[in-house]
């Protein structure tokens, strides 16, 4: 799968690589696979990490080469994983959906921004909660069919 990489992925994911390097020998600890292809704009789930990264689930067990990184990169960029559909959305908003109205409390929806998953900083929570709070409450369809367009853009 590497050599179906591009000239230039190659060097961001060498780019890349070299910036998670902390120990100086030209690779990175298995631990780090997920946040470098992270970095690279992929979005693997944490399963597909684990199975790329031999199951290391913390850090100083084994490194990994540049050469050994590119394949798993090869396979990312050629198989990318889904992002969750609207439904998939839907039905994870309903969780904090109390009152079963549609509606989540901004205060919750913010907590959850900021700490689970891919964590947002305040300063993005702010930016994407921008115009969707009505008296401390977020319609979370409408919140989500806003992110998922923003998503479309970019």
């Amino acid at each position: 799968m590497a050599d179906k990489l591009k000239q230039d992925q190659i060097d961001a994911a060498k780019e890349c690589f070299e910036l998670f390097d902390n120990v100086g020998d030209e690779k990175i600890d298995n631990f780090q696979v997920g946040d470098v292809l992270r970095s690279l704009d992929l979005n693997p789930t944490n399963e597909e990490v684990l199975k790329v990264n031999g199951g290391i689930k913390q850090e100083g067990h084994q490194r990994m080469s540049i050469e050994e990184f590119l394949p798993i990169f090869g396979q990312m960029v050629a198989n990318p994983s889904e992002s969750g559909s609207f439904d998939d959305f839907m039905e994870g908003f309903k969780v904090f959906d109390k009152e079963g109205n549609g509606n989540i409390h901004t205060g919750e929806l913010r907590q959850v921004l900021t700490t689970l998953g891919e964590k947002l900083t305040s300063e993005d929570v702010e930016m994407v909660l921008k115009g969707q709070e009505e008296s401390g409450l977020v319609k979370y369809e409408k919140f989500i069919t806003y992110v998922m367009e923003e998503m479309d853009k970019d």
